[in-house]
């Protein structure tokens, strides 16, 4: 009887659970294999498949100087947006972190940019970044600097995107920062206020070694998230000018869509995901030396 009734539950359990796991096996897993076996072919939609070995990546290691080009680019970006937003990210939790009237209003507003249309986001940055009429550079004029032309510069292209980034996901990492912060308890502070701790003093020995685990958090999905940027690189230069802000994924993006490449914008995919990996890997080796469980 006992035998009937688990066989019973788990008939129930995998049928509610069904619908996930073929949802997964679809439109995950099978996708996931799928390129990966693309990968080591030659396909441009419209001839039959050939197998081409590992053409593909020493293609891409060896005679592809976009690839390297774009892959400093990608290191560029995340290297530029994830130290300066968890600063920034972190301090503004804190500053949201007080018992004021009317702070669950700032909270929300600053949270709005980062569940916004990343599309719509990149087209209002566009027009405050035109050299024309943008609000940016009209605020320069009225200090008497002549404004650059920030998305058609290959000097200031990639800053223009990586600070429009980092305003943007600023709401998400401050979120779970805002998250940590009320998990500390507050004795903690009180006692080190009787000992006579100045701000720098608790926020050093007390704040930042609490607030580690979120740190760490905020670390591998700040990464993982640079490394994986499209839309706003897609939206507001194209990749341009001269590749100075093409990335990866818009050149994975380029080679399936553009150049009809399935099995080169396949091995670019795979070569990400080490890459990813490959941090991610090192990032939770290093973990043990600095997080605080």
């Amino acid at each position: 009887m006992k035998k009937k009734l688990v066989y019973r539950d788990g008939f129930w359990a995998f049928l509610f659970l069904s619908p996930n796991l073929i949802g997964f096996l679809a439109f995950v897993f099978l996708p996931v294999v799928a390129s990966f076996v693309l990968s080591f072919t030659e396909w441009d939609l419209l001839t039959p498949v050939r197998w081409a070995g590992f053409s593909n990546y020493s293609n891409l290691f060896f005679n592809d100087d976009i690839f390297w080009r774009v892959l400093w680019n990608t290191f560029y970006f995340t290297v530029g947006t994830v130290p300066i937003g968890m600063v920034i990210s972190l301090f503004l939790a804190i500053a949201l972190d007080q018992k004021i009237v009317g702070m669950k209003l700032f909270r929300a507003a600053y949270f709005i940019p980062f569940i916004s249309s990343t599309v719509a986001v990149a087209v209002v940055w566009q027009w405050l970044y035109n050299p024309q009429f943008g609000f940016l550079n009209y605020l320069l004029s009225l200090v008497g600097v002549q404004g650059p032309n920030w998305l058609s510069s290959t000097r200031t292209a990639m800053p223009a995107v990586i600070i429009m980034s980092i305003w943007r996901s600023l709401g998400f990492s401050m979120l779970l920062y805002l998250a940590g912060l009320q998990g500390i308890p507050e004795h903690y502070y009180e006692v080190a206020d009787i000992d006579g701790a100045n701000w720098f003093t608790k926020f050093w020995h007390i704040t930042v070694p609490l607030l580690s685990t979120t740190t760490f958090f905020v670390l591998i999905m700040s990464i993982i998230g640079s490394f994986q940027v499209f839309d706003q690189i897609f939206i507001m230069t194209g990749g341009g000018p001269a590749r100075a802000t093409s990335v990866l994924v818009h050149y994975m993006y380029q080679n399936a869509f553009n150049y009809f490449r399935m099995g080169y914008a396949s091995a670019v995919a795979y070569v990400l995901f080490f890459v990813v990996f490959l941090f991610t890997a090192v990032q939770l080796r290093k973990s043990k030396s600095w997080v605080v469980y």
